[in-house]
């Protein structure tokens, strides 16, 4: 849909290798019928030689094509790479919509719906001249234009969770959380067993929570950032 002169090229090279390469069999099945069926002295027959200078030259030609038709490919995909995390965006908020139906059946949207969602927002999102910059508009437009259509149809109870379900599987995808930091963020501490609360104020299923948390390493740290807040905390009252 953004450069469809590059798809139009892709599929022609797609084509032209897959009849060069029929070009190349159709070579080497006729070299193996001439040696087959010749007789006497292979050198003494000189159509056979002729033949073979053709069709070595002809080899050559299309081996030519087929370095210079994958060489173009190359190119080609670099140049759809670029679009890759439209691609990606599309996928998370896909999956989230999928989700959200183990929450309620009735939330059930279909792939179609989906991909007039996802169409629309590569038409309708503002133009550039760069390909990052268009790239990261289609990005904003689609997660905008897919969070309202399906916010339009949640409970009101359910909203809050579909917005923290798109923000936290962003936020993985893009490598600034980790399944882990979320976890936490959902279980904290309800899978620690620590009865060791040092103050009587102080709720078991707060101090469990400060321990799950001196415990994690979260995305992007190489050590354990509230690894002392426990000790700490007891030091100082």
């Amino acid at each position: 849909m953004e450069q469809k002169s590059l798809e139009d090229q892709l599929q022609q090279l797609n084509e032209e290798v897959t009849y060069n390469k029929k070009m190349l069999q159709s070579y080497e099945d006729q070299l193996l019928q001439r040696l087959a069926s010749a007789q006497g002295s292979l050198l003494d027959d000189v159509e056979l030689i002729d033949v073979l200078a053709t069709i070595k030259l002809k080899s050559k030609e299309v081996n030519e094509k087929l370095v210079e038709a994958s060489e173009k490919k190359i190119e080609i995909n670099d140049k759809r790479e670029n679009f890759r995390p439209v691609a990606a965006r599309g996928a998370v908020l896909y999956f989230c919509i999928v989700e959200m139906t183990l929450v309620n059946w009735m939330y059930n949207t279909s792939l179609t719906q989906f991909i007039e969602l996802f169409e629309w927002s590569i038409i309708n999102s503002p133009k550039a001249q760069l390909t990052k910059e268009r790239v990261e508009r289609i990005v904003t437009w689609l997660t905008r234009k897919v969070y309202r259509y399906i916010n339009r149809g949640l409970f009101e109870r359910d909203k809050v969770m579909f917005k923290l379900m798109m923000a936290t599987k962003i936020l993985i995808k893009d490598g600034k959380l980790t399944n882990g930091d979320v976890g936490l963020l959902l279980k904290a501490g309800g899978g620690i067993d620590d009865r060791t609360k040092p103050f009587s104020w102080m709720e078991q299923k707060q101090w469990l929570n400060l321990k799950a948390l001196s415990k994690h390493k979260f995305a992007n740290e190489h050590t354990f950032f509230f690894k002392e807040l426990p000790d700490k905390i007891n030091r100082s009252e």
